[in-house]
């Protein structure tokens, strides 16, 4: 198409999202960008505003279900483009296609401390920002000085991230879908690479131990609600395991769905309805999605 003649990035048509999904699962996008870099993302979004075609952003997609049908007008990924990394002084400088866990790492080697929470995490720095992803009692919010961001219209501004309004597992650009993150600079602490290293290493056994990891999935299903894990809930209902076609409860972790074999993307959507049903059913408490969905009538 004429539309993306500029685009230095790879450009694809009927792409299917589930090679772009954690939970392999996603009908095609009809056009699938992946930008080379800023300059790059920016004229695609620059470009597909002026013809009005939609736009999605993705990053790693590792917490996102994409319908069976996929995604009309453009899907744009956040990768390899847009992931370089930084010092400046106790500051650390993301692309926002970054790996946030090998940022992570990446610190740790320098003796930054602040990101350990984000061992074992899949998703990327832009990801992690969007949702203020977290574990082990921190989170993004507690690190992250300021984002850059891309409009619209793709042009680039800088945003303090006091005026993200981050929140469990939130921000504006999540909940308003103005603005494409394309950068993060996180305020560090100085320390020991060994003891940076050392709480990592815990963290990351911990997750080895009690999440699905290696299986075709997309992380947490539900938001824990206040005092309280939706796991625990789950499990408490006897719905581990629980099994729609080749949608299935992790016998591991009861907040991860897996999928087990060829599941669609409606399995699932039918597997969260019938957890969230017996949960409000059998303990009056109305879980919340923290899974992203998109292109499914009604999520």
């Amino acid at each position: 198409m004429d539309l993306f003649r500029h685009i230095q990035g790879e450009v694809r048509f009927d792409e299917p999202m589930r090679r772009h999904s954690s939970f392999r699962i996603g009908g095609p996008a009809d056009v699938f960008v992946s930008p080379a870099g800023v300059d790059d993302l920016c004229t695609v979004l620059r470009e597909a505003g002026e013809c009005e075609m939609p736009v999605t952003i993705i990053g790693a997609g590792t917490n996102l279900l994409v319908s069976d049908e996929g995604i009309r007008g453009c899907v744009i990924k956040i990768g390899r483009g847009l992931g370089g990394m930084r010092r400046e002084g106790e500051r650390v400088i993301a692309g926002a296609g970054a790996p946030i866990a090998k940022v992570a790492r990446w610190a740790a080697g320098l003796g930054l401390s602040g990101l350990e929470f984000a061992e074992g995490i899949p998703g990327s720095v832009g990801g992690a920002v969007t949702m203020n992803a977290g574990a082990h009692g921190s989170d993004i919010s507690c690190v992250l000085e300021e984002v850059q961001v891309a409009d619209k219209s793709g042009q680039l501004f800088n945003l303090p991230g006091s005026q993200l309004e981050l929140g469990y597992r939130t921000s504006v650009i999540r909940t308003e879908h103005e603005f494409t993150v394309t950068a993060a600079t996180f305020q560090m602490t100085t320390d020991t690479t060994e003891a940076i290293f050392e709480r990592m290493q815990a963290i990351g056994e911990r997750r080895r131990r009690t999440q699905p990891l290696g299986q075709a999935c997309a992380g947490s299903i539900f938001k824990n609600p206040p005092g309280d894990y939706a796991a625990r809930l789950i499990e408490s209902c006897g719905l581990k395991g629980l099994r729609i076609n080749d949608a299935m409860v992790s016998p591991v972790h009861a907040n991860f769905i897996v999928n087990v074999g060829n599941a669609k993307a409606v399995d699932v959507i039918r597997l969260i309805e019938t957890v969230r049903q017996r949960v409000l059913d059998d303990t009056g408490v109305h879980l919340q999605l923290e899974l992203e969905i998109i292109g499914l009538e009604g999520h």
